[in-house]
């Protein structure tokens, strides 16, 4: 990643939430730079959220990604979230293509439906993988992500036109082959081609109650759709999904979410 970007904490703060003294501000730094203060009161929340997970998992995860998202409630400065992100440079099919890959994300339970999160990483990422391209023999950029809950996986088809796999349609053999090489580079033989999905060794599953899906989740098609294409959520599976990152690509929402970034 070109750390130019990184180099300084990049904050970004709603404007319509400026008065509310419980609103959540953001900043973009590198993975090395985060204080050991803030790496407690990190792994603590992810802690709340995910079974299995150990400080030594953790902090193996934060030094294997190029930086992080941190949320920090305005009022108190306490970390109420965080996403995690490493870039990946891959040779696929006779060309070079570039995925961002995203680690460890949590967001508090009492800031669930805020938008910055979604806004700072679209923004970020965004800005990053168009840069990639014009300047390396990358021909497309992607994101890579691993959902082992719904409401993960519910953010692509608000953000993004075409992604996979898609209730709607069939994954394409391309983009098939596509995730089975990011899936294999990333994950080794954890990754399950005849899947799709992230099976570790050691699972750091959902906690009780935190994304339960009910008779009446499993109504919403795409709900749905997750759990049958990734069964074993509940035990820590991961379903490995993919996206362009291209402006074309873009829902209204996500279109939204890089408004404010330059053309």
């Amino acid at each position: 990643m070109n750390h130019s970007m990184l180099a300084q904490p990049t904050s970004i703060s709603p404007p319509s939430e400026q008065d509310n003294e419980r609103h959540l501000c953001g900043a973009v730094i590198p993975a090395a730079s985060v204080t050991l203060h803030d790496r407690r009161e990190m792994y603590a929340l992810l802690r709340m959220y995910f079974a299995g997970t150990t400080r030594g998992r953790f902090e193996d995860d934060l030094r294997d990604k190029e930086a992080v998202i941190l949320l920090r409630e305005a009022a108190s400065g306490r970390i109420k979230g965080f996403s995690t992100f490493t870039r990946m440079t891959v040779d696929f099919e006779g060309a070079p293509i570039v995925a961002f890959f995203s680690g460890d994300t949590i967001v508090d339970r009492e800031f669930w439906g805020e938008t910055v999160l979604s806004r700072i990483w679209a923004e970020t990422i965004f800005a990053e993988a168009e840069k990639a391209l014009e300047g390396s023999r990358a021909t497309a950029a992607y994101w890579f992500l691993i959902c082992s809950g719904y409401k993960t996986f519910r953010f692509l088809p608000v953000f993004f036109r075409e992604f996979h796999p898609n209730p709607q349609v069939p994954t394409p053999d391309r983009l098939r082959r596509l995730i089975d090489t990011l899936g294999t580079t990333r994950f080794g033989n954890e990754y399950l081609p005849d899947s799709g999905v992230v099976r570790f060794r050691q699972p750091t599953p959902l906690r009780s109650g935190v994304a339960e899906i009910s008779p009446e989740r499993l109504r919403d098609p795409r709900v749905n759709f997750f759990v049958r294409a990734n069964p074993g959520h509940a035990q820590g599976d991961e379903l490995a999904c993919v996206t362009e990152l291209s402006r074309t690509n873009l829902t209204r929402a996500g279109q939204r979410m890089v408004s404010r970034l330059p053309r």
